[in-house]
């Protein structure tokens, strides 16, 4: 699956947003403007004027349509909840290139909101996936303490962790620690 810079960078946004949930992180981690700043900054989204608390309260309702996303059963459910964002945000597709980076397609119009334009590229991001069939690569970590989202791009769908450096080698460590155990006992 080929994905380019931007549709990646927008995949990589709406996965730092759903982790961001208090569900996940055990605290509300975009709790005020300053957070939602840093969110800006971390995942470099372009064209964000000024910040409020009403962008806030935006943000986490955009971030509970894309965890209704991840969590859909079919990509009928999942196109239905992407269409209403989609359409909701005002979609305005136009070229541009900025920063360094060539032609690329913007989906949200001058001026919006933070929101309407992560719901924009996001959902424009997210859509391409269930164009082309793959939507099955919108996981969650399968370590039992984790569920955070994340997009698995390997080439044979084949990631289970958020994070094997974290979760995957927790559980790996944990499982030989405990046939160790259980060979130590037998042993005994």
């Amino acid at each position: 699956m080929l994905i380019n810079h931007d549709t990646r960078c927008a995949l990589d946004s709406v996965v730092d947003l759903v982790n961001t949930a208090p569900a996940i992180e055990g605290r509300e981690a975009l709790a005020d403007v300053a957070a939602l700043r840093a969110f800006v900054q971390r995942n470099e989204v372009s064209e964000v004027g000024r910040l409020d608390q009403g962008d806030v309260e935006a943000v986490h309702a955009i971030r509970a349509s894309f965890t209704e996303v991840f969590g859909a059963g079919d990509d009928g459910s999942a196109a239905r909840l992407l269409n209403a964002m989609i359409a909701e945000a005002g979609t305005t597709p136009r070229l541009t290139a900025h920063d360094g980076y060539d032609w690329h397609v913007h989906y949200f119009a001058p001026g919006a909101s933070l929101a309407d334009h992560l719901a924009a590229d996001c959902g424009m991001a997210l859509s391409f996936l269930i164009v082309s069939g793959e939507r099955e690569r919108l996981r969650r970590c399968d370590a039992p303490d984790c569920r955070r989202a994340f997009v698995d791009l390997s080439r044979n769908r084949s990631r289970r962790y958020c994070d094997s450096r974290t979760c995957g080698n927790r559980l790996h460590v944990a499982a030989y620690r405990a046939r160790r155990r259980e060979a130590d006992t037998a042993a005994s």
